[in-house]
């Protein structure tokens, strides 16, 4: 695992705000009571990096801006539960021209997807996977404020729950959304 400490950065840093509010607002997105609102700027990263995206059959408006054709059953998943593959580049299908086609009713996985998450755990996304090297590159430019008693209580628990995931779960993303989910309110 990589140490959040030292990660090297791509580029100038991107503020990603406090810390405490932060986890707050990803954990109410992974629990499905909001979007995050992350400030892209005009970053695809996340688009172009060979992601599968979940489709949830109650997701009707989604489903109804993508062609049948690009859909298929998610595996694992119960009936009806999709995913939305890419291209042979590694794109979203529904990119074009730089922009989501489909912003208005983009799937919920988009719109809880926040690559800050990586800065966060520290944990980093495309260590032996070439086709996360844009997320990686961006997200080791987020810096968190942790100006309170709080955001660094917060950040020594979520180290401690990131250190007992990576242990038994390899791949970034679960790792990073596990650590998120079983750090509490602080």
């Amino acid at each position: 695992m990589a140490d959040w400490r030292t990660m090297s950065v791509d580029g100038p840093p991107l503020p990603a705000g406090n810390f405490s509010t932060w986890v707050a607002d990803m954990r109410a997105a992974l629990r499905g009571d909001r979007e995050m609102e992350v400030p892209c700027d005009g970053c695809t990263a996340c688009c172009t990096s060979s992601q599968f995206i979940h489709v949830a059959p109650d997701e009707a408006d989604t489903l109804a801006h993508i062609p049948r054709g690009l859909l298929f059953p998610a595996p694992g998943m119960p009936r009806g539960h999709v995913v939305l593959g890419y291209d042979e580049h590694g794109r979203c299908p529904m990119l074009i021209d730089g922009r989501c086609s489909i912003y208005e009713d983009r799937p919920r996985t988009c719109r809880t997807y926040d690559c800050r998450i990586f800065a966060a755990t520290g944990i980093d996304v495309d260590a032996g996977d070439d086709t996360k090297v844009e997320v990686g590159a961006r997200a080791r430019r987020w810096s968190f404020d942790y100006s309170t008693d709080r955001d660094r209580v917060l950040r020594g628990a979520l180290d401690a729950a990131v250190g007992f995931v990576r242990e038994r779960d390899k791949n970034p993303t679960e790792s990073a959304v596990l650590a998120i989910r079983l750090v509490g309110d602080q």
